[in-house]
């Protein structure tokens, strides 16, 4: 039985779309949508701007306030019993989600997310975390 389910979020219409799934398909779960923001570089678009903050940790969550507030959007329109849980975390996305990967029972990942540009310079994360993580994922389109 899964309990447990962690969904990565970064904003895009697929992701939302793995939130949904998970909803579906374990109404009674834990559900954690993890957004991970970017380190500042210049591959990383939005997170180029972090670099100027203050106080870097305060502008991720600023940052990921957005992705939360559709998270719980979704979750109040399916009228599911699940418990949802976020988190943010800075630093690559696929390293992100792999080192939460073992507190959770399932992974439910967007097919792709971002611009193309992103998918470009950032690679596939879903197949990365496929392909690596040691619990079963779910992709959904």
């Amino acid at each position: 039985m899964i309990t447990r389910v962690l969904v990565p979020m970064d904003g895009s219409e697929m992701s939302g779309h793995a939130l949904e799934y998970a909803l579906k398909a374990h109404p009674d779960a834990e559900i954690t949508v993890l957004t991970v923001v970017g380190e500042p570089s210049a591959l990383w678009g939005e997170a180029t701007g972090l670099a100027l903050a203050d106080d870097l940790e305060e502008m991720a969550d600023d940052h990921a306030e957005a992705v939360f507030d559709r998270a719980r959007e979704l979750v109040d329109a399916a009228d599911s019993d699940a418990t949802l849980e976020t988190a943010v975390e800075l630093g690559h996305p696929v390293r992100a989600i792999l080192e939460r990967a073992d507190e959770y029972d399932t992974i439910v990942i967007g097919s792709h997310g971002g611009s193309v540009a992103d998918r470009l310079f950032v690679g596939n994360v879903a197949e990365k975390v496929v392909r690596r993580s040691p619990v079963p994922v779910t992709v959904v389109r």
